[in-house]
């Protein structure tokens, strides 16, 4: 179960396709705490950092009603709070479940202080805890975007950019393919980029050596990914328009039990396996069946090491002298293919 910050999640318009904006409300999580559900890491030197929730002031977002009196209001926000002053010491705080291609990532971010550095910033496409990208802002002055490929942090790039520490500023990210825009309270910080470093990866928050920051009002707007199961499924399809449904069984990390990742119906996403499924999966053999105007035939699913790691089951047109041998030899070479396909992947779910 998702914890309950990320509950929020909704359909936006994206061009011609749906895109799906999560919200990370943290003031579900208890203060003194890091966030439920997080994972931190230190890149560089140093000892760990210190990821909790706080209760403060912050500005509201909303326009003022009287220009001389702001809206403030004492809300829970996400704060780094260590102080050690170890040089190349990049205290990190992100989500581990969801991982994302092309998106739009903002939070409001506050430098409250630090002797050595006062920077606070965002990671993003984090593949694992030595490659990310990075975008962060210092009080020295400026805006820059680095990247951490196998721990070596390349030179970094941006621009100068006036930054007051105890002052909200809401710091965006743009990532489209290998476009990466920069945006600092809705401007253009630094010039379009272009990296093909990383093109899938989390997202999450940063600071450096003894920097004491706060963020609120995180949110990514998204295009949800195209698992490897539901492109078997749709590319399938397309190789055999005939295919009356196809289901694509498997297991995940978070439900350990076969159920439907892909289907022609996506209503059937979620299904729980049936016996046929099941038995199929542990036996490691195909089988045949009907129904009312139809044939099923029901196949393991094998990855690179002959494993089987799914089951895929064909709905069929059936057609005069149809038989069971024939309806397994019917579908076999499409098997084949899917598995092939699946070898040049990580697994079905990536």
């Amino acid at each position: 179960m998702k914890p309950l910050w990320c509950a929020l999640l909704i359909l936006v318009g994206w061009g011609n396709l749906h895109a799906a904006e999560r919200a990370f409300d943290f003031s579900t999580n208890s203060l003194g705490k890091p966030p439920a559900g997080f994972k931190a890491f230190v890149m560089g030197g140093g000892g760990p950092a210190d990821w909790q929730m706080i209760q403060t002031d912050v500005p509201s977002q909303f326009q003022p009603l009287l220009q001389d009196k702001p809206t403030v209001n004492q809300l829970p926000v996400l704060a780094q709070l260590s102080q050690d002053p170890t040089d190349e010491r990049y205290p990190v705080l992100y989500y581990p479940d969801d991982k994302y291609g092309d998106f739009t990532f903002s939070t409001r971010f506050r430098l409250v202080k630090g002797r050595v550095e006062q920077m606070a910033g965002v990671v993003f496409r984090l593949v694992d805890e030595r490659n990310f990208y990075v975008v962060r802002a210092s009080a020295r002055g400026n805006v820059r975007f680095y990247k951490f490929v196998e721990g070596q942090r390349s030179a970094p790039i941006g621009n100068d950019v006036p930054i007051k520490t105890g002052q909200f500023y809401e710091l965006t990210v743009k990532v489209t393919a290998n476009r990466i825009d920069v945006l600092l309270d809705g401007q253009s910080v630094i010039p379009t980029l272009t990296d093909n470093s990383f093109t899938v990866g989390r997202v999450g928050f940063m600071t450096k050596s003894d920097a004491v920051s706060e963020f609120t009002d995180a949110k990514v707007t998204y295009q949800p990914l195209v698992t490897v199961a539901e492109k078997l499924v749709r590319d399938t399809l397309e190789r055999q328009p005939r295919i009356l449904n196809l289901r694509l069984y498997g297991k995940t990390s978070g439900r350990p039990e076969l159920h439907v990742l892909a289907a022609k119906n996506a209503d059937e996403l979620g299904l729980p396996a049936g016996d046929t499924e099941n038995n199929v999966f542990g036996g490691n053999e195909a089988y045949f069946g009907k129904n009312p105007g139809e044939f099923l035939v029901t196949s393991p699913l094998r990855d690179r090491n002959g494993e089987v790691v799914a089951v895929v089951k064909f709905f069929l047109e059936p057609f005069p002298g149809q038989t069971e041998a024939n309806a397994i030899a019917r579908v076999l070479p499409t098997v084949r293919w899917m598995e092939q396909r699946l070898a040049a992947t990580e697994g079905l779910n990536e």
